[in-house]
Order: structure tokens, then C-alpha cells, then sequence
């Protein structure tokens, strides 16, 4: 498979992540719909981080066997070992302690109580605090396509690496199921944005961070093959996803209907399994 096909097939899998996005901006979705569709999203996220916590400790686990075999060395395990802790640690607490600082300040409290407030103020003050929440729902989302876009920079590797070394079957089903799988966290971005409706702007830029990297780890993995480069995005990515599903199950766990997230929560893992199958069913 020449470059040129590898890049192109690539930003195809990459660019179904705009498939899940528009239903950030349809008003006709009722409460019930859209906190089944954030822990639908949870599930996706779940799955999500299982999937790149494997895959990153498959290449620890190699380097154990290497070494054990007489094929590799000590330190490059303990490094990689090293790699996947560090890694894991600065994409969730990491994160956190980004998002605490471009945290947006809450509303001030008000002084003498509410009854004291005029009905101008009542209303100003209402409209800060709805500006704060809007605020805060867009920065997860946001979070939510950086963390899904370093994963799918890992995915991308493995693509450009199958079509540089000429297992073009490989690659060709590895982009088939990442274009399933990229399809499926669209939802996972806007899930959590619960009845905010963002910008077209605001969807694009998140679809581009969140697939984009798809497309360039593609171009990077057919020009370099580097397990520890690997590592180092899926252990951050699964750092990243985890925080992520922390903060949108604390934020669902507000509204209620608990046994209807819990359903499309394991809905949600289902289908990351379902799309992932058809990667392994063809040896990725």
C-alpha cells in the first residue's frame, strides 16, 4: 500500500467521528434521552480504556519476555515499565490539574442572601451561573476528544506500520474497525454535554482533535515504528479516559435514572467490543 493510499484510507477512519457529533446541536432530545446517551458515552469510554491499558501492557509484557528469553535487555523493560506509569500518571492527574486551572471562577456569593436581590440581579445572576455550567459541559467535552484523540493517534501508528511492512489485509481491516470504533466515541464526546448545545465551530474543532490524529499517526507509523512512542500515547490516553469517566459519572449521577445509565452504560461497552472484534478478526 503506497503512502499516498495509507494517509488518504487513514483520514477516512479518522473523519467518522463526525458521524456522532451533530447530535450535540438536535433540541428535540428529551432528559431521559440525553443522560442514556452520556452513560452510553461512559460505556464507550470504558471500553475505551480497557482496550489501550491492554494494548500498552502487552508491550511491557513483551519486553518481560524478551529479556526472560535472552532477547532483550533489563533496562529497556524497567524503561517501558517506567513509560506506561508516567505515562498513565500525567494523562489523569495530569489532566486534572490543567483543568483546575483554566477552570473558569464559580459565580461570586451573594451577599445577604437571595431575598435581598432585585429581579435584574436575580436574572444576572442566573445567566453567570448558566454561563459557568455551559462553560464547564464544553471543557469536558473537549477533554473528552483530546483524550479519544491520543488513543486514536496509537491507532493510526498501527495503521501506517501494517501498510508500510505490506500486510495490506491487515491494514485494510485495522481501518475498516477504526472507522467503526471512531463512529461510536463521537457519541462519547457529546454524550456528557447533557442539553448544552455547542457551536458548529465548537463540533468541528472537536472532531478534528478527536479523529484528526487518526490521520497522523498514520503518516508518523508509516515513516517510523517505535513500540516505546506507542506506549507513551496509549498510557497517557488511558490516564486521560479514566479522569474523563470519573468527571461525566459524577456529573450523570446528579439527574437521576440510575438502572437506565447503568443499561446503556454496559450498551455502550458492548458496542466498543463489537467494532474491536472486527480489528482482531483480522489479526490487529
Amino acid at each position: 500500500m503506497s503512502f499516498g493510499e495509507t494517509v488518504l484510507l487513514g483520514a477516512l477512519a479518522g473523519s467518522t467521528i463526525f458521524l456522532g457529533l451533530p447530535f450535540a446541536r438536535l433540541r428535540l432530545l428529551g432528559k431521559r434521552t440525553r443522560i442514556g446517551l452520556a452513560m452510553f458515552a461512559v460505556g464507550v469510554l470504558a471500553f475505551l480504556f480497557v482496550d489501550v491499558m491492554s494494548h500498552g501492557f502487552t508491550i511491557v509484557e513483551d519486553a518481560v519476555n524478551a529479556y526472560k528469553d535472552g532477547n532483550g535487555s533489563f533496562g529497556h523493560a524497567a524503561w517501558l515499565a517506567l513509560m506506561l506509569g508516567a505515562g498513565f500518571a500525567f494523562g489523569s492527574a495530569g489532566l486534572a490539574v490543567v483543568e483546575s486551572r483554566i477552570r473558569p471562577p464559580k459565580p461570586p456569593p451573594i451577599a445577604g442572601g437571595a431575598a435581598e436581590l432585585t429581579v435584574d440581579e436575580a436574572r444576572a445572576l442566573e445567566e453567570q451561573a448558566a454561563a459557568h455550567a455551559r462553560a464547564r459541559a464544553l471543557r469536558t467535552g473537549m477533554t473528552i476528544a483530546a483524550a479519544i484523540g491520543l488513543h486514536n493517534f496509537a491507532e493510526g501508528l498501527a495503521i501506517g506500520v501494517s501498510a508500510s511492512t505490506g500486510e495490506i489485509s491487515l491494514a485494510t481491516v485495522l481501518i475498516i474497525g477504526f472507522a467503526l470504533h471512531n463512529a461510536t466515541e463521537g457519541f462519547g464526546i457529546v454524550g456528557p454535554l447533557g442539553d448544552v448545545q455547542p457551536s458548529w465551530r465548537w463540533v468541528i474543532v472537536a472532531g478534528i482533535i478527536g479523529g484528526g490524529p487518526t490521520f497522523l499517526g498514520s503518516i508518523v507509523g508509516y515513516n517510523v515504528s517505535s513500540s516505546a512512542m506507542e506506549l507513551l500515547f496509549y498510557a497517557v490516553s488511558g490516564g486521560a479516559i479514566l479522569y474523563v469517566i470519573g468527571e461525566v459519572w459524577n456529573g450523570m449521577r446528579r439527574f437521576g435514572h440510575r438502572e437506565l445509565g447503568l443499561w446503556l452504560l454496559s450498551l455502550g461497552f458492548f458496542v466498543g467490543i463489537a467494532t474491536d472484534l472486527i480489528v482482531a478478526y483480522g489479526g490487529g
